[in-house]
């Protein structure tokens, strides 16, 4: 851990593994704040970043559970004031990320509790970047309407509907999504990493209109409580915290990811990792990196928290359940070039976007070109018949043969020309 703190350049992070009913291990390494040297502890909280859609799946599953929403009817029969195409939108397509919704995350914003209904009605049909139900593409905004539906359900703010619903009953008492509450606890301040130097990020991000995609306060001790109810059927201290149910409806593959045996649960990313079945989700944002990895079959997990922004220990959480269960050997990543065909030239090439994101792919000279916004042009590399580099890209078929989406970083960009 300390050793790939100081390769990724991160100040701090604290790790706590689960096996069971138990937290078998934790510890904290690094500093808190690199102004002032403050060494960082176990039970100081960080922002969580995309981990905490898997709290916003939890409540709105919940609801669900108890016959308050049909996850696969319209939201607008549940909340009122959405434009047509926003309210056909079901909360299965909000949880799986297949709502047709473009991503952002402005991490800036209002501060109150108003902020998240009152973006949410504004909204035009620009905030789609294709029909509903088509593909799977991440979607911040996706889960600020599932957060804004919680929020309906229960008649209270989003912030105080977790609370109630997810935070106190599994006694995650230093849990919050209220910056007011959080600054009350051992806080491990956000940096960012400049040319090798550490720096606090003020002021602080935070933006109340986005809150249900990324911005839980909260530390491995509370996560490991969360934790544990998910891999023991909802049970934590001799008590039904979370129902069943709700597990299983969040571990179930919900949508498929192009180019990929993976799939999508609710605020979960399922799969196969070195031959054993993972449920996971990591979580970015300004000054802050998350990840949590279980394994259900073998009730064990990791939870990593660090404060640099986007910051996780891959390597340290891969070697601590090498102790814990028997893996295969890491996944291959060798790839072959193929050539390019005629047909590859006419059915690629084309403009495709997500929301202000743009990838333009040319022909030219018997080869394909690939240019993201405003970065340079780069030559592709054809791997498979539907796989590019480089990186990955998957060329999503439509039904004229030509490719109706491209898939890259599970984000979808659909064809406009």
């Amino acid at each position: 851990m300390s050793a790939e703190l100081a390769r990724l350049e991160i100040p701090g992070a604290s790790i706590a593994i689960v096996r069971g009913d138990w937290v078998i291990y934790s510890k904290a390494l690094g500093t808190a704040n690199v102004e002032t040297g403050e060494a960082m502890r176990p039970e100081m909280i960080f922002r969580l970043g995309s981990t905490t859609k898997m709290m916003t799946a939890a409540a709105l599953v919940g609801l669900s559970v108890e016959g308050k929403i049909d996850l696969n009817q319209p939201i607008g029969k549940y909340v009122a004031g959405l434009t047509p195409t926003l309210a056909g939108v079901t909360a299965n397509q909000l949880l799986s990320h297949t709502a047709g919704i473009h991503d952002e995350a402005p991490m800036q914003g209002p501060h109150d509790d108003a902020a998240l209904g009152d973006g949410i009605r504004a909204w035009t049909d620009k905030w789609f970047f294709t029909a509903p139900g088509r593909i799977i593409s991440y979607s911040n905004p996706g889960y600020w309407v599932a957060g804004y539906v919680v929020e309906v359900l229960t008649g209270k703010p989003y912030a105080d509907a977790m609370e109630q619903r997810v935070f106190r009953p599994l006694g995650m008492m230093r849990t919050t999504l209220r910056p007011t509450m959080a600054m009350t606890f051992p806080l491990a301040q956000g940096h960012e990493v400049v040319k090798g130097k550490a720096h606090i990020i003020r002021p602080a991000a935070d933006n109340a209109s986005g809150w249900p995609a990324g911005s839980i306060f909260s530390n491995t001790a509370d996560l490991s409580r969360f934790v544990i109810a998910f891999l023991n059927d909802g049970r934590l201290d001799g008590k039904q915290v979370l129902d069943p149910k709700t597990i299983a409806l969040m571990s179930t593959p919900h949508a498929a990811i192009p180019g990929s045996t993976q799939s999508y649960g609710y605020g979960l990313d399922i799969g196969e990792w070195r031959g054993v079945h993972v449920v996971q989700h990591a979580g970015s944002r300004a000054g802050y990196g998350s990840d949590i990895r279980m394994i259900p079959a073998e009730r064990v997990a990791v939870i990593v928290q660090a404060n640099k922004s986007g910051a996780t220990l891959p390597q340290t959480t891969a070697k601590a359940l090498e102790m814990l269960v028997s893996l295969g050997p890491a996944e291959s990543t060798k790839r072959t070039a193929q050539p390019v065909t005629s047909e590859d030239l006419t059915r690629h090439a084309g403009m495709f976007r997500n929301g202000a994101e743009t990838i333009e792919i040319v022909a030219r000279e018997d080869k394909l070109f690939m240019k993201r916004g405003a970065a340079a042009e780069v030559a592709m590399v054809k791997y498979g018949d539907a796989e590019f580099g480089p990186g990955t890209f998957i060329m999503v078929r439509g039904a004229d043969g030509k490719t109706e989406y491209v898939h890259s970083g599970l984000r979808s960009f659909a064809r406009v020309r």
